[in-house]
């Protein structure tokens, strides 16, 4: 017999008719509010299952609808607990294979792990080709994603995998809300130029280049700016904040130069530790982060960090996927 944990959270599956028969939205528990989001995008009711757990934490999953023949998109991203939520998508996912589940999508709008994409040193695991592995093997027939780290991750998936860009939704709230003759993007550092490129191509504008020198995981030294900033309004462009220590100092390093203000335009807000009063009492004018991890209250609290929603680009990715059209014409 199974034991719910206090204010257990109840996981919630829609439904809908597709081209090609029905179609089950599953969503875990990284991120509700997201989930509710696509749902709501794609004008479909959530009906329950459950999650919840054992009194030793063991996670057990009950789908409670018919999903035989079904077209199944299973949203959670795996970020904070990490291994919670990864356990909690490999779970669904093997729910619905056991209940003749047509097809299966992993939805992961965030997709945790995959910084360790490489062997940095000796004797050290390439654990995003792990959890790919475990992802496929639980019953997974195609993967979607938002802003991979790195992308030759989808090459880790011997499956079809979908990387979606939010640099389309960055682009038209930068369009919205600036003069783009005095707007500059910034990479805050030489492994996320092809991503900046790609964004200031967008909206006409130069790039900028942070030199910056790493001496430990999750602290950053600024060492250079890379372009004539002075006078510009510059965006900051990355896809994951995590101790914002790199944003904090990019900014102080932009504004030295002569920066009017400085942005940050990021996809992933991972923001563990002590990130958000970090960015709170930076020199950064505003954070502008993906829904893709569910925020904090703390982060909801923080004036000068703002939410850019995701789940109309996930939700006509997942009614493109659905109906066999193509996924990629959405970044044309």
């Amino acid at each position: 017999m199974t034991t719910p944990l206090p204010g257990a959270q109840v996981t919630r599956i829609g439904g809908m008719a597709g081209k090609n028969g029905a179609i089950k939205l599953v969503a875990g528990n990284s991120n509700p509010a997201l989930a509710q989001g696509i749902a709501d995008h794609l004008k479909t009711s959530l009906a329950k299952a459950v999650v919840r757990r054992f009194a030793d934490m063991e996670i057990f999953v009950e789908i409670q609808e018919n999903v035989r023949g079904a077209d199944c998109f299973v949203v959670q991203s795996t970020s904070y607990p990490a291994n919670d939520h990864l356990m909690e998508l490999l779970i669904i996912m093997d729910a619905l294979r056991r209940s003749s589940a047509r097809r299966i999508t992993a939805v992961v709008p965030y997709f945790g792990y995959a910084r360790q994409d490489r062997k940095p040193g000796p004797r050290t695991p390439i654990s995003a080709k792990l959890v790919a592995n475990l992802i496929t093997r639980a019953g997974a027939d195609r993967v979607m994603t938002l802003d991979l780290h790195a992308g030759q991750i989808q090459g880790f998936f011997d499956i079809p995998t979908d990387n979606l860009y939010a640099s389309p939704l960055m682009v038209r709230d930068i369009k919205e809300r600036f003069q783009l003759d005095n707007v500059m993007v910034v990479s805050p550092d030489v492994g996320g130029v092809a991503r900046a490129r790609g964004l200031a191509k967008r909206i006409n504008a130069p790039l900028a280049i942070i030199d910056k020198r790493r001496e430990r995981a999750g602290e950053s030294e600024v060492m250079n700016v890379i372009g004539e900033v002075a006078g510009h309004t510059c965006m900051l462009v990355d896809d994951i904040v995590d101790s914002g220590g790199t944003l904090v100092n990019a900014a102080d390093a932009l504004l030295a130069q002569g920066a009017k203000d400085v942005y940050a335009y990021i996809s992933h807000g991972v923001l563990s530790g002590g990130a958000v009063g970090r960015i709170a009492k930076s020199r950064l004018k505003e954070l502008v982060i993906t829904d893709s991890i569910e925020p904090t209250k703390e982060l909801l609290a923080t004036p000068n960090i703002r939410l850019l929603p995701i789940a109309g680009l996930i939700g006509e990715a997942i009614e493109r996927t659905a109906s066999e059209e193509s996924v990629s014409s959405l970044f044309d």
